[in-house]
């Protein structure tokens, strides 16, 4: 293994993924709303690009396929969970692209009268979640590229944050799109050749199965984990892409409503033929070298010990590829909720348009750092926050189901939906009993957040603030961002006539 020459790769990856995007998105950056949404005009070829690379990320790629060297073909679960949660949304939530929201948390408290306490508690949930994905991302890529490049866990991270990070702030959302898009190309390409090759090593089918237990080997992996683990697997990746706020941002920048649902829809037929890429590769690993400490380790062990070292090099592209496409997604995300939600909750006002793009700039660098000292301190910080996100994505799912096709409900039961998820989580969690049971919270969480927000809604007066008004209270509060103020004019300009 060339570790110096896998890590020159590397850098010089960055610095072409940096250049690029300062390059594409030079046109795109003025305003905020080309920062943070690219004008709202991006095409459905870019939307998918950005879409599918944002999927593929650290859990679905590296995770995936060390669950598929741990538990066989279980490692497509994350596909298939994947691919139905973007094709739900895009039967669901493509429409809203037309009410013009800026984040998740303006949307869902659109659906309960423009409710102020639900819009804070949605972007203080949000924003932490990002900090905890991003931290996930930087712990999973540092993880990898340690590995393959042979340098120190903190400098790999380092490097990692920095890689997504310079390309964020220079470009904004327009640089993200392009180069994820270019990323999903790279991670697709190499994903599938290493699959194949790995077939090929093995000795096709029969040699993939031929190591791993008789479970593992089964349908989807269900006689190793269990068939309600697997339906957990499965429904809690795709609650957690019709709840994560980098996907709705995808749906709020689409040039269209048909843009929108259309991309989703190839995206999703793409992403479910993915879904047994990992599974392939993992099983593959364990059929190579059953004998893995770490089964997070499965993918660069290929890459950089079994590969070609040409090939490992486009696998190490690849593999990073996956987290530093999902890592600026998200970081983009939660800067948008921070400068659009809570900074209204600080400030009680939105910031002016002209002010948008630097303040954006200063928030992807404090939240990108404040997710790197996280990831640096402690993998147990990050685990726990990782918790947290699973616990918080279950209100906001069922938020948003009972929002957009349940006109009764209202703010409090937004906030019982969103208490009662968590509380749901976080008690079976602290159950291991329960914890193996369902393998994790995700649906009796969304089951008991959904009764609490049907029946708190039901005993609660129904919101008196039609669709129009709560559109038009979140439209007259984010005009102050979206349209730069007239000039201020001297005495000497002042037209006669209004003196």
């Amino acid at each position: 293994m060339n570790s110096q020459l896998f890590l020159t790769t590397f850098v010089l990856y960055i610095v072409a993924m940096i250049v690029f995007g300062w390059w594409i998105s030079r046109h795109k950056r003025s305003s905020g709303d080309d920062f943070l949404l690219g004008g709202r005009s991006v095409p459905l070829f870019l939307t998918v690009g950005t879409t599918v690379a944002t999927m593929v990320g650290t859990g679905s790629s590296m995770g995936a396929v060390g669950f598929g060297y741990a538990n066989g073909w279980a490692g497509a679960l994350y596909g298939i969970g994947g691919a139905i949660g973007v094709l739900l949304l895009a039967v669901c939530f493509a429409p809203v692209r037309k009410l013009r929201f800026m984040t998740m948390s303006e949307e869902l408290a659109y659906y309960v009268g423009a409710n102020r306490l639900v819009r804070n508690v949605v972007a203080l949930l949000i924003y932490i979640a990002c900090i905890g994905w991003l931290g996930a991302h930087i712990l999973g890529g540092g993880l990898y590229l340690s590995w393959m490049a042979g340098i120190d866990l903190t400098t790999a991270r380092i490097l990692v944050a920095l890689g997504f990070g310079i390309y964020c702030v220079v470009g904004g959302y327009f640089a993200v799109i392009w180069t994820d898009t270019i990323q999903a190309v790279v991670l697709f390409a190499g994903f599938i050749l290493m699959a194949i090759l790995a077939l090929i090593e093995v000795g096709g089918f029969s040699g993939l199965t031929a190591g791993m237990d008789a479970g593992a080997a089964s349908f989807l992996g269900i006689g190793q984990i269990g068939g309600l683990p697997a339906l957990s697997l499965a429904a809690v990746i795709a609650i957690g892409v019709l709840a994560t706020p980098s996907f709705r941002q995808r749906i709020y920048s689409g040039k269209s409503v048909g843009s929108v649902r259309r991309s989703f829809l190839i995206t999703g037929v793409l992403y479910l033929g993915f879904s047994i890429i990992p599974a392939i590769i993992g099983m593959a690993t364990h059929a190579l070298n059953p004998g893995l400490e770490n089964s997070n380790y499965a993918f660069p062990f290929l890459a950089t010990e079994i590969m070609p070292l040409g090939l490992g090099l486009l696998l190490l592209v690849a593999g990073l590829s996956a987290t530093m496409s999902s890592a600026s997604s998200d970081a983009i995300a939660g800067v948008s909720t921070l400068i659009r939600d809570l900074y209204v909750l600080a400030t009680g006002r939105t910031p002016s348009a002209r002010n948008v793009v630097r303040f954006s700039r200063i928030a992807l660098v404090a939240t990108i750092g404040l997710a790197l000292l996280f990831a640096l301190a402690s993998d147990n910080v990050i685990t726990y926050i990782t918790r947290m996100i699973s616990t918080i994505l279950s209100g906001l799912f069922v938020s948003a189901m009972l929002g957009r096709f349940w006109p009764r409900y209202n703010w409090q039961g937004a906030i019982a939906t969103l208490i009662c998820a968590s509380v749901t989580s976080l008690t079976i969690i602290a159950n291991s009993d329960w914890t193996a049971f369902w393998g994790n919270p995700s649906i009796p969480a969304v089951l008991v957040a959904l009764v609490a927000g049907v029946m708190v809604s039901l005993v609660t007066p129904a919101s008196r603030v039609t669709p129009e008004q709560a559109l038009a209270i979140l439209d007259q509060e984010r005009q102050r961002m979206e349209q730069v103020p007239e000039p201020t004019l001297t005495s000497d300009e002042v037209p006669a006539a209004s003196r």
